[in-house]
């Protein structure tokens, strides 16, 4: 027998799944990504201050006009009253409010610094959860949202979507941390419902028994405690409910690509297609309009009963099968809507962010699509929203590819989600 000091000398073999990272070796990863985020963020505020020149100028005022509109209307006790563009749930008055708490600074400055705080929150706490010993991690996730945000240029800092997707974002975290906190989990979620409806849609794949009960239960009591709250320091709380039926048709909504392409071919002969700046968006006006108006909820509600099938069908849950499914359904609710704002891809990364913190996640080819349709986004909103509003050849093409990408994704994340929990298992 050879004696072990004798015996011949083998390759390092790589670290097997599950073995712990080197120190040395997460540091210069977390530095690295700290620069990304620091370089990019600093083009962001260069955007948003104008340095570059006027591009995307329009962006900006949404803060300077609407946001900075409600905050004169909230501090005096009150929710916007019989103002279509509120169209917002009670709890987004928490945001439109918090500019407040930097008081050197004015409105617009504020709410950029707020926001930029809410995303290194969030990047820091994606790189956190896809750190360090555990194989069934990666810091994916964190990159995914470091790198994927700017593809939106400046929009990110200048919509208060970061905010709510921090909320949604955090509560999966809670849900996916190593011993779970289900509870916190549910609360998160219920503070971001009561400010934009779509993060309850993180609690969709909790698994079965405790951990729904505990996190739904958490939702509940902290939704209701929340809204007791804002109804008891505002008044015209549901003044909102009003504004939210008489939606329209948005012009970058999938079924806005259809009526532009309509108008782009000259049809219908019974009249021609106009756009219209009316809540908020710009919306066809036209013939059949309504129609596609109503088929986009019939969809929704279809999506709404593919969801439930699926969490009644589903039998096996995997580490990621919570993130999965949360990014599956907000997916089917904005390709059925009846408006996709350019701002929608910002929940889409975030949660697509989650997913890939995860090595288990079904969903890696789908964030490559989103990512994608982000940058296609980019090249609709704003650099050439004038093509799109007009529908010419170029501004139809656009929408075509971008919402092309994001019906893609959804279907193929239903898909993944299914096989997944609901089909067989595979075979090794």
């Amino acid at each position: 027998m050879t004696p072990p000091h004798l015996a011949p000398s083998t390759p390092a073999a790589s670290p097997a799944p599950g073995a712990a990272v080197p120190v040395h070796a997460l540091r210069r990863s977390a530095v690295r990504l700290g620069a990304v985020w620091g370089l990019t963020r600093l083009l962001q505020v260069a955007l948003v201050a104008g340095l570059f020149g006027r591009v995307g100028e329009e962006i900006n005022g949404e803060v300077h006009r609407i946001y900075f509109h409600w905050y004169g209307q909230l501090v005096t006790g009150s929710f916007p009253l019989d103002d279509v563009m509120w169209q917002y749930p009670p709890g987004a008055a928490l945001v439109i409010l918090s500019p407040a708490l930097l008081p050197g600074l004015s409105y617009f400055q504020a709410f950029v610094a707020l926001t930029l705080v809410v995303d290194a929150v969030v990047a820091v706490a994606l790189a956190r959860a896809g750190g360090p010993a555990s194989g069934t991690r990666t810091r994916a996730g964190a990159w995914v949202w470091v790198a994927g945000l700017p593809l939106l240029m400046h929009l990110p800092l200048v919509r208060y979507d970061v905010q709510v997707t921090a909320l949604a974002v955090l509560s999966l975290l809670a849900l996916l941390a190593s011993r779970g906190r289900p509870v916190l989990g549910g609360a998160l979620a219920a503070v971001g419902a009561l400010v934009k409806v779509w993060p309850a849609l993180a609690l969709l794949g909790t698994p079965r028994g405790r951990t729904t009960r505990a996190a739904w239960g958490s939702a509940v009591a902290s939704a209701a405690v929340l809204l007791g709250v804002l109804a008891l320091a505002f008044s015209h709380t549901f003044d909102f409910l009003r504004q939210q039926g008489n939606r329209g048709v948005q012009i970058e909504s999938l079924g806005g690509t259809l009526l532009a392409l309509a108008r782009l071919t000259g049809l219908p002969r019974e009249g021609a297609y106009r756009v219209e700046y009316r809540y908020g968006a710009i919306e066809f006006v036209g013939p059949h309009v309504s129609t596609v108006a109503q088929a986009s909820l019939l969809l929704t509600a279809f999506a709404f009963c593919w969801l439930l099938l699926w969490r009644v069908r589903a039998r096996r849950w995997h580490a990621a099968t919570v993130c999965d499914a949360a990014l599956c359904a907000v997916q089917l609710f904005v390709v059925t809507s009846r408006v996709i704002s350019p701002q929608y891809m910002i929940w889409l990364i975030g949660l697509a962010a989650v997913c890939l913190t995860v090595r288990q996640t079904t969903q890696r080819p789908v964030a490559l699509l989103l990512l994608a349709a982000a940058a296609v986004s980019t090249l609709a909103y704003p650099l050439a929203y004038g093509e799109v509003s007009a529908s010419t050849a170029y501004g139809c093409l656009l929408m075509v590819v971008r919402n092309g990408l994001l019906l893609a994704a959804a279907l193929y994340s239903c898909r993944r989600l299914w096989r997944s929990s609901v089909g067989a298992p595979a075979v090794p």
